[in-house]
Parts: structure tokens; sequence; C-alpha cells
């Protein structure tokens, strides 16, 4: 009878520790074996970072705590890199050293526990998190402001396993070793003001470049904001090329000052797209304006990486002379092959729909906001003219994907977003992507039984798709062509993993 009293105790106090909170989890981080009793307060990697003082908050106060220098997380450049976030280590491959034991229950960060025990109220309320790089070799030498953010998750927390693109003009580290950090700031529905902040021993490897990241700017507050009555991003107040992590709500060493119900978040509303951070470098600009709510004039890309876009926030949201506008502004060309082939019109939608492609250079120059479309139509190639249709009359596109594949598609939003019961879709588009000398790669038709689409048979990374990883605990909903298909340019690495998994 004690025994089983006991045993009751221990599994209830294991829940409780499970619940609430999350970290990322790997032997390079700092406090990864720090408990609930190493410190006066619970100051264990998935506790948050509230009104706190510097030495309490910055790298979570555990800098007395650090990896062994051999534990180091590699980023190769270009890449994709998976790592593990849990409300508990247990949750994680490293159980061993965890309390509790072995917890895992798949991809579930917090096994046992609902989303609201990581402080989100489902897969549309999850606000992101970012990977930071320090381009130093030791903790205690590095500041707040040497961190540069240089990838976006903007559906974590919602898997143990997170994917985070590592740009592919990464420069390598000094001795073989960097300082980063994963940061975390949740929805405002789900609990206090609260940061999560935890360092790591990096390096990347597989760097092709040895051009340094730009200083370090404060992001700024530019996207849609709707819940603040901005329906559209204002591009002109975004902080481009590097940005300083965000440092919010402490008692010393804020960075950004917004109040309890406006948390800033790693989405687009701070001019952070989802995936690699490819125009942080020193060389990324021709120029950047100063931002500001009245700036009419974008910044100028100077060298830009395959896949690459301006990174204008919320893009689907503005008129489509502004998306020839920020085209004109990347001065890569591009490679893009659509064709049509017959099937049964589209009967869901009568928005008007555009396909741009360019494989033309642009003239360049810095472009206002108020530029016309047709001032841009002579940068597109001569191969492959831009076409204007109505989705109703749109029946199927072949996108054959070289190297590049630029995509830009102006769709008004539809009304609303009505829920399909699994095969019973009647679009009846089909988008179908290949590479060059290889089967399809990535096949998606509207026809296609959304249930089938399980985690085991897609990429695990598909930030772009909420629906696709709510697909097990929810009825998938039909959304606009631009949402599914997602817009800007895309490149092999993508379509393996993220952008192109858009149709649902």
């Amino acid at each position: 009878m004690l025994y089983s009293t006991i045993l009751i105790l221990f599994h209830l106090c294991l829940a409780q520790s499970v619940a609430g909170h999350a970290s990322i989890w790997h032997p390079s981080m700092l406090g990864f074996n720090v408990t609930a009793e190493t410190f006066p307060y619970d100051n264990r990697p998935v506790s948050p970072l509230m009104d706190m003082t510097f030495d309490q908050w910055w790298f979570h106060g555990h800098l007395a705590y650090p990896p062994h220098p051999e534990d180091v997380f590699e980023l190769p450049a270009g890449t994709n890199v998976t790592t593990q976030i849990g409300c508990n280590k247990g949750a994680t491959d490293f159980f061993a050293s965890s309390e509790g034991g072995d917890i895992r229950n798949g991809n579930d960060p917090c096994p046992g526990s609902p989303p609201s025990e990581y402080h989100t109220n489902g897969i549309d309320d999850v606000k992101g998190c970012a990977l930071a790089i320090a381009y130093k070799d030791d903790f205690n030498s590095t500041q707040p402001e040497d961190f540069t953010v240089f990838s976006v998750n903007q559906t974590c927390v919602w898997s143990r396993f997170t994917e985070f693109s590592v740009p592919e003009r990464m420069p390598p580290c000094p001795n073989g070793k960097c300082i980063c950090a994963w940061f975390w700031i949740h929805s405002q529905d789900s609990g206090g003001e609260q940061n999560y902040m935890n360092g790591f021993q990096c390096n990347i490897t597989n760097s092709v470049s040895d051009v340094p990241l730009a200083k370090p700017e404060v992001p700024r507050r530019c996207g849609a904001d709707p819940d603040f009555g901005k329906q559209l991003p204002a591009p002109g107040n975004c902080t481009y090329g590097a940005k300083q992590p965000f440092y919010w709500f402490q008692k010393e060493r804020n960075n950004m000052n917004e109040g309890t119900y406006a948390p800033p978040f790693y989405l687009d509303l701070y001019g952070f797209l989802d995936g690699p951070q490819d125009d942080i470098f020193q060389d990324s600009y021709a120029n950047i304006p100063e931002p500001s709510d009245n700036q009419t004039v974008l910044p100028t890309l100077k060298t830009v990486v395959p896949g690459q876009r301006l990174a204008v926030p919320d893009l689907h949201l503005l008129p489509s002379n502004f998306l020839a506008t920020a085209l004109a502004a990347i001065p890569s060309p591009t490679m893009f092959v659509a064709s049509m082939a017959p099937a049964a019109p589209m009967t869901t939608s009568s928005a008007q729909a555009t396909i741009a492609a360019s494989s033309a250079q642009p003239t360049g120059g810095a472009s206002s906001f108020s530029s016309s479309a047709s001032s841009t139509s002579t940068n597109m190639a001569s191969t492959t003219s831009t076409t204007s249709f109505s989705t109703s009359a749109l029946s199927a596109a072949t996108v054959t994907v070289t190297n590049v594949v630029t995509v830009v598609v102006a769709v008004e939003p539809e009304p609303t977003a009505t829920p399909i019961a699994s095969g019973n879709n009647v679009t009846n588009v089909a988008f179908d992507l290949s590479l060059p000398g290889s089967s399809s790669l990535l096949a998606a038709n509207d026809t296609t039984d959304p249930g089938a689409l399980k985690p085991s048979t897609r990429p695990r990374s598909c930030t772009r798709a909420p629906n696709l990883l709510a697909a097990d605990h929810s009825t998938p909903t039909k959304r606009s062509i631009a949402e599914r298909l997602g817009m800007g340019t895309y490149t092999k690495r993508d379509i393996r993993s993220r952008s192109l998994w858009s149709f649902w």
C-alpha cells in the first residue's frame, strides 16, 4: 500500500514537472543537467524568464553550468537541422539524464499535456521561435548585441522534432566554435509575458563563404497587425538585414518595449520570414532606407542566393503592383516554367490570380511602393509571359522546377475557409513539382485524401502548412491558392523540406 502511494505521488510529481513550458534540448547547451533543485528557485532550462535581472535571464543564468567542450551542435550551411524541443528532457532522445526517465511520445513536445501547457491554443496560435548566432567562441564574452537571428521556424513550438534552415552563406566559426541560442516568446492568449532563451555551443560546417554577418539591428513591428487595427503590413517600417533576437519584459537590458498584450513574435510581424534569414550578411544589400511608418522606398538586395526574396512581410496581403515592386528589388535571375493541362474547371473560387515569372535581370535601384505593375513588365522573361486568368477557369498547372523557381500568385483571399471532409475536395487542381533527372519529388492533388498525408509520408518540416501538421488533430480547411502555394522563390531544399508543402 505504501509502495503504491509513493508510486502514485512520483507520477503526479513527474506529470507536474513535464507540464507548463518548453526548451530546446541538446548536450551542447548550457544548463543541460540543471534540475529544479539546482537553484533556490526553479531555473530548469524550460522555466520562463520574465522580470529578471540581467544575470538571471541572460543565458538563463546557466553560465556556471557549461557543456563539455566537445559537445557542439553542428550547423551545416545550406541545409536543414533537426532540433528537439520538449517540456521535459525525458520527452526527448536525451532522456537518459532526465530525473523522470523516458516519457517520449513520438513528435509530442509535452507528452500527456494539452497544447495549452506549452502556451498555445492550437497550431494557428503558435508564434514561432528562432536560432541566433554570435561569432564568439566563449559564452562569457558574448553580449546581447552580438546575436543575429539566422533561422526561424514559424510553427514552433508545436512538434518535438523542429527543423531550422541554415543559410548557405554562413561563414565559418572562429576556432571551430560559435555561440548560439534558441529564443521563443509564446502567444499572449496562453500565459504571461514570458521569454525563453537557451544557449549552446555550435559550429558552422560546409561553409562556402567568408563574408561576415552585418551588425544586427533591433527588429521593428511592421507586418499586418489585425489585433491592433492594422490590416496591411507596413514594409517601409521593417528592419531589413541582420536582426537581434527579442529581449523583452526583463528588469534590465531590454531591446523591445512592447506592452503586456502586444509581445514580439518571430513572425512576419517583425520581418522574420519563415526559414533561413538569407539577408543577414554585410554584402546582402546595396542600400537600406531608414525605416519608418511613412517610408515608401524598399531596400535593394545586392547579393542573393537561389530562392531568396526581399523580406517583405505578409506579401500576400499587398496589391499586385507591390508584388512586382518587391521582385524588382531582387537582382538575381529566376527560372519558371508553367503549363496548363485540361481538366474540370474549379467551382469553389472566383478570385483573380496572376502567375508571374521572371528570368531577366531587373534594372536595379530602389523601388517605390507606388510603382505600377506595368512598369516592371519589361523585366519579365521573353520565353514565359505573364498570364492572368480567373481561377474559375483554372484547371491544372504543372510546375517544373529547375534550380530555382519563382512563383508569385496574387489572389484575393477567400471570404471564408470552408471545412472540407477528407477526400471530398472538388477544386480539382493538381500541382506536380519535380526535379530534372528524377522522378516526381513532390506531388499534391486536391482530390487526394488529406487524411492520407501523414507525418511519415511527408518531409518533417512543414512550416508553411499548418493544416498538414494538424492533420491528425482537426479537419483540414480549404485555403486560397496564394495561401496553399505561398509566394516567393523556392529552391530544391525548400521543396524537399518546407515551402511547397502548402497545399492544405
